[in-house]
């Protein structure tokens, strides 16, 4: 049960509902809703890292549901699971997500990327040996989406653990 009540759609201006509406109502825009500002722009910025860069979406969705895994955020981890498989991440790449180090579904790409994501998350900054892999795999503006990525599922992932957001079914909410 999250920590403080989710906003009330039908108390929201018309255009806090319309990113609402366009976001299925998800308990996380709701409980955001709060503060119609910072929501929208918040929706702003995660639109541009999920459909307006050139990383690769594949990268992308690993490291974000990557970010989950390490952020201890179930409705992420759910959420971008979902979202991944309908960008092209394979079940068994999910499923390799707890421990990818041993797996082999990974590409060259894809294990310096999840490298990379490990260090940001549990490092201050990413060691010079694994900035350098991604960075030679990647061109600048694929290495900046990347961390940014990272850095704004970090903040998601804080966010849902710190108001206890509640999961919904899948059929509710689609990411």
């Amino acid at each position: 049960m999250a920590r403080i009540n989710y906003s009330d759609p039908f108390k929201a201006s018309d255009r806090t509902r319309e990113i609402l509406d366009k976001n299925r109502n998800a308990n996380i825009f709701r409980m955001m809703a709060h503060s119609p500002s910072y929501f929208e722009q918040y929706c702003r910025l995660g639109g541009a890292i999920r459909h307006k860069g050139e990383l690769d979406p594949i990268v992308r969705e690993l490291a974000i549901t990557r970010t989950g895994i390490l952020c201890e955020a179930p409705y992420e981890i759910v959420a971008h699971k979902r979202i991944g498989k309908n960008v092209g991440v394979t079940d068994e790449q999910n499923e390799a997500l707890e421990n990818w180090q041993a797996a082999t579904c990974f590409n060259e790409v894809q294990r310096a990327a999840l490298a990379f994501t490990d260090e940001i998350v549990k490092l201050k900054k990413p060691t010079d040996a694994t900035f350098k892999a991604i960075a030679s795999k990647l061109t600048p503006a694929a290495l900046v989406e990347l961390q940014l990525s990272v850095g704004f599922y970090i903040m998601t992932s804080k966010f849902l653990e710190t108001f206890e957001i509640d999961l919904q079914p899948v059929t509710e909410v689609v990411g």
